[in-house]
């Protein structure tokens, strides 16, 4: 039977290639896109993605991590949440096409009509596979995972280049995501073989949704709140202006939300099975929380120090202002990984209640912050965004720190060394730009080798606890693969 450490390093190595390569793909026809496409049709989709997102969360409700963390779940369990989310997302369907006229008046954009009906159609497609993604979580299978959104996302990728090519315009974007989210679905309940049995139980519904809703109303709050920036920007500003915008946020949020998901994704399940073992769990959680940000903080800031470079490379000169809003968002999208961490022990030691409180005390905290930084400009929301972040991380920490005896000045102190790494690896690939003059992309090439080698260098003299881990694994997961080859 396999140990639960090595269920874990296959589920982290699976959900790192699974998001990794959909980086891959998703950095590849996003490059393709921009040049073809105009900041303006990006942010016609910036504007109706707070509405979709939003109905998301309601949907989910919380099932989804109820699920995950109880440990006997049953086929009644399974298909009261099925039915719950496929009833609701035809509800917040019906809810925006209505709505459509009204959100495309607030924004003055009269395509917004047309735009929303359509891409709302993601909510009913993605409930379907709310449940079939749930189960292969708790089995911990993520290569199964890894296989289908790799190929939809290709597949979809494929045909959203197609369109734009067309003239399609943002059409090309709306049925990239609609057909890329079908195909996920499709081959889900083609794999992964479970079926509903079509019993709704009321004491299933009453005992999840306990749980699950103090998650969803927590939820709520952060997606809008996430997703604040976008209708503000578009309301205030204009679809350029969030063009450029969600351009920055979305090369920001590929590697940020894949570190994330996988933290996520990983450590949720399998912290849940220590859950009633506190030292274990503490030991545990300590590693991950320090490998897991040696590597997001020298990615973000890798993205900070080369954003200038990938820019022009990627997308050409055209997205010029896209390129501080990068760099100021890699300071955000860092902590991302870290916030997921200690939500996480909230919600493995069942604290949904103290996880909706914090949730509220963050965004009033935040919410005045961010609407003095508006008068500002842009980039002095951004700034109001890095100081939310480190807001949410103090409480975060403090109330998870509490629950498994892991103090934030343990963690602090479990973090510094690999966040001093991470700087002095940025301020050398910033400044190696400089070195000589050649092509965008040599320029971007070469920040990057500079990048490795300092990260393996500083690692290897200085013994980086973190490092030393990451690179043991690796090394380990090699060596099995030279031998089963």
């Amino acid at each position: 039977m396999t140990s639960l450490k090595q269920k874990s390093i296959n589920g982290v190595l699976w959900s790192f290639f699974d998001q990794f390569a959909n980086l891959g793909i998703t950095f590849i026809v996003g490059v393709f896109l921009a040049r073809i496409l105009s900041p303006k049709e990006y942010g016609l989709i910036g504007m109706v993605t707070v509405f979709i997102a939003v109905s998301t969360v309601f949907i989910n409700s919380g099932f989804a991590n109820a699920l995950i963390r109880k440990k006997d779940c049953t086929e009644d369990d399974y298909s009261t949440v099925f039915i719950f989310n496929f009833i609701t997302s035809l509800i917040f369907y019906f809810i925006l096409f209505i709505t459509a006229p009204f959100i495309s008046t607030f924004f003055h954009e009269i395509q917004l009509i047309a735009i929303l009906r359509v891409l709302a159609i993601v909510l009913i497609i993605d409930s379907l596979s709310i449940i079939q993604s749930t189960i292969l979580v708790k089995r911990v299978d993520f290569k199964l995972q890894a296989r289908i959104s790799i190929v939809s996302s290709a597949l979809g990728g494929i045909l959203g280049l197609v369109l734009a090519l067309n003239d399609f315009g943002v059409w090309a974007l709306v049925f990239m995501q609609l057909s890329s989210r079908a195909i996920n679905t499709m081959l889900l309940w083609c794999w992964n073989k479970w079926k509903p049995n079509w019993n709704f139980s009321k004491s299933s519904f009453n005992e999840l949704f306990g749980f699950g809703s103090k998650l969803l109303i927590s939820g709520l709050i952060d997606t809008l709140f996430r997703n604040i920036n976008l209708l503000v920007i578009g309301k205030y500003f204009n679809a350029i202006q969030l063009g450029y915008y969600t351009r920055a946020e979305q090369y920001n949020m590929v590697p940020a939300q894949s570190i994330t998901g996988i933290v996520s994704r990983v450590t949720y399940p399998v912290l849940a099975q220590m859950q009633d073992d506190e030292a274990k769990l503490k030991q545990n959680y300590k590693q991950i929380v320090k490998s897991v940000m040696f590597v997001s903080f020298n990615i973000m800031l890798g993205v900070a120090a080369t954003a200038e470079a990938m820019i022009h490379a990627l997308i050409g000169h055209k997205w010029e202002q896209t390129i501080i809003y990068l760099q100021l968002l890699s300071f955000v999208g860092m902590m991302y990984p870290l916030h997921a961490l200690n939500l996480n022990i909230l919600q493995v030691k069942g604290k949904s209640d103290l996880f909706l409180r914090l949730e509220i005390i963050k965004k009033v905290m935040a919410i005045p912050i961010l609407f003095i930084a508006i008068f500002y400009g842009i980039k002095s929301m951004i700034i109001g965004t890095c100081i939310s972040s480190l807001i949410a991380y103090y409480l975060n920490s403090y109330w998870s720190g509490k629950l498994i005896k892991y103090p934030i000045r343990e963690q602090l102190t479990d973090l510094i060394p690999s966040l001093m790494f991470a700087v002095f690896m940025a301020v050398v690939v910033y400044f190696s730009a400089s070195i000589f003059t050649a092509s965008v992309w040599i320029t971007l090439f070469f920040q990057l080798l500079v990048g490795v080698i300092v990260v393996v260098l500083t690692g290897e003299l200085f013994k980086n606890e973190s490092y030393i881990f990451l690179k043991d694994i690796l090394l380990s997961q090699l060596n099995k693969l030279t031998k089963n080859g």
